[in-house]
C-alpha cells in the first residue's frame, strides 16, 4: 500500500501518523545468565564454558584486606582462591543434585554451574598471609597487608 507522500513528509521523512502504521514484528529472545537452554529460537548457541560472577564486597581495616561473597550451596574442596600481591581470583562451582523436569518449572532463578571472580585489591598484600573461612554460606577471606612502614634492624657480622 503505496500512498504518496506529501511534500512535508520528504522533506523531512516523516510519517503520516493518521495511516495506519504497523509496527514490524522482531524475534527477540531473553536468555537469563543460568539459562540451561542449548539451542535457540534465533539460532545462536549458548556457550556451554559459561561462568557466572560472583557478587562480593572488598573493604580494608587498617592492617588486612577483607573480601566477601556468598557460596550458599558449594562445598569447600570446590573452591579455589589464587592470590597475588595485587590481585585475588575466586573460583568454584555449585552443583545441582536434584533432576526435576524442565516443564515442572514455574520459576527457575538460581545459578548452578561454574563461577569466578577477580578482584584487583586496593592495597598490596602479603598472599602466605590470607586466611578464608566460611560460615552459613558467607566466604571471608582476610589478607594482610604490606607492612610498608615496617623496619628490620640488621646486624652486620664480621667474615
Amino acid at each position: 500500500m503505496n500512498k504518496k507522500r506529501s511534500f512535508w513528509e520528504k522533506l523531512t521523512g516523516s510519517v503520516n501518523m493518521e495511516e495506519d502504521y504497523e509496527e514490524p514484528k522482531k524475534n527477540i529472545t531473553v536468555i537469563s545468565k543460568g539459562s540451561r537452554d542449548k539451542k535457540l529460537d534465533n539460532n545462536w548457541i549458548e556457550e556451554e564454558n559459561e561462568e557466572a560472577e560472583l557478587a562480593v564486597d572488598v573493604y580494608q581495616t587498617p592492617t588486612d584486606i577483607v573480601i566477601q561473597t556468598f557460596v550458599a550451596g558449594v562445598r569447600p574442596e570446590d573452591l579455589e582462591l589464587a592470590i597475588a600481591r595485587d590481585m585475588i581470583t575466586i573460583k568454584g562451582h555449585r552443583e545441582e543434585h536434584r533432576t526435576i523436569d524442565e516443564n515442572n518449572y514455574f520459576s527457575k532463578e538460581l545459578y548452578w554451574g561454574r563461577f569466578s571472580r577477580s578482584i584487583s585489591l586496593p592495597a598490596e598484600v602479603e598472599p602466605e598471609e590470607a586466611e578464608a573461612t566460611e560460615k552459613h554460606g558467607l566466604l571471608i577471606v582476610k589478607i594482610k597487608k604490606v607492612d610498608k612502614e615496617k623496619k628490620n634492624n640488621v646486624r652486620v657480622r664480621s667474615v
